[in-house]
This record gives C-alpha cells, structure tokens and sequence, in this order.
C-alpha cells in the first residue's frame, strides 16, 4: 500500500511539473509576444505590398517574386516544383521550421507526438518551405503589411541568410512548394512563428520581442 501510494505521488508531482512548465512557458510567450520592439514604426503610405500568413500554427511571410530591385525566381525555381506551372504565379511564401516535422506531416492529421517532442527539445535539420502563389487577399489567414524598398530589402536579405548554401532540395506537398535545407536551430525557443517575428524584426517593422505562438505575430497586424 505505501509503495503504491508512492508512486501515485511520484506520478502527480510529475505531472504537476510539465503542467507547470507547459503554463510558464505560454505565459511567457505571451508575454514576449506583447512587448514591441520597432515601436516607432508606421507603415508608410506607399511601398512594398507583403503579407503574414497563419494557419492557426505556422505563420510565414508572402512577398512579391519581383520588387525594389529583389527578384526571388532564382531562389523559387520552377525545376523544384512538382507542376513547374505553378511557378507563373507572381509571390512567393517563405516559412522556417524543423525538416522531419516538415517532410512527416503532409496534413495535422499526420502529426506524431514524438515529432512534436523532438523539435522541442532542438533540432539542428531545419527547411525553408516555398511556396508559389498567386497574389493573395488581405483575410483569409493573410494579413497585408505596406514597408518601404529599404525595409524590404532588409527582410529579403534575412530570407536569404535561412537558406543554406548549397543545401538539397525536396519536393513539396503539392505541385506548388518546395523544401529547401535552411540555416539555424529549431526548439521551443526558436520556434516557425519565432523566425517569422525575427525577419520582421530585422526588417525594422514593429511586432513582438519573441513570437513563439502564431497569434504574438498576427496579433500585431
């Protein structure tokens, strides 16, 4: 009876633990997500048209192929496509995560809970996901942000640095995306929603200090 008592104790307090973790690290999140660097940032009434985009767990950024002088057709190729008509379309989106949990979950429906454990606890193995896209509509997941061909050309060159040199490629879910091999470590702290909030960040638009969640970057715009 006592060693069973024991190791209900021992099961609660575990289970108090992760709770408590779980909560500190939201809390946290949101709280980072509230604090806003880049405050004197306004968007100016003409300039570059780009877009934040969310599922309800993955954000990314939508750009133009061609604007200020930044041209992505040599990055967004048509080769890399299952469909090369695709690559018609005039933008092009860009998110970062962690590649087993790119390439494994086609759909969430295919999320597996030790995928979901291992890319928090760090992976170095990240992608760039690409996709071609036809101008998008401000809602729908999408929100629309105007920044000037110098903050642009910021957000570009941090797009860029993600890629790896040299990296492989691996076809997408669909005729329209591509994967790329990317730079950087992917973990709870450096989250997909994490590098959407550091381009903006460099790019010198205003959004949260750290953005792990999807809403402390679409809760900005």
């Amino acid at each position: 009876m006592k060693t069973e008592t024991h190791w209900m104790r021992w099961i609660l307090w575990c289970a108090a633990a992760v709770f408590g973790l779980i909560a500190s690290y939201a809390v946290a999140g949101l709280i980072g997500g509230a604090i806003a660097s880049n405050r004197s940032w306004r968007a100016p009434a003409e300039g570059v048209h780009i877009f934040v985009e969310s599922n309800g767990v993955h954000t990314g950024i939508i750009v133009p192929k061609v604007a200020v002088g930044v041209d992505w057709r040599g990055v967004a190729r048509a080769e890399d496509l299952r469909d090369p008509r695709f690559a018609g379309y005039d933008h092009v989106a860009f998110g970062w995560g962690e590649k087993t949990f790119y390439l494994e979950t086609p759909t969430w429906a295919e999320v597996k809970l030790r995928t979901v454990l291992a890319s928090a606890v760090g992976s170095n193995r990240t992608l760039m996901h690409v996709e071609h896209l036809a101008v998008p509509r401000a809602g729908d997941g999408a929100r629309e942000i105007v920044v000037t061909p110098a903050q642009y050309r910021r957000l570009a060159a941090y797009i860029r640095a993600s890629f790896r040199d040299g990296g492989a490629r691996y076809r997408g879910y669909a005729g329209y995306d591509a994967f790329y091999d990317a730079n950087g470590r992917y973990d709870a702290i450096r989250t997909c929603n994490s590098w959407t909030g550091d381009a903006l960040r460099f790019a010198g638009v205003r959004v949260g200090a750290w953005t792990p969640f999807p809403v402390t970057v679409m809760g900005w715009f």
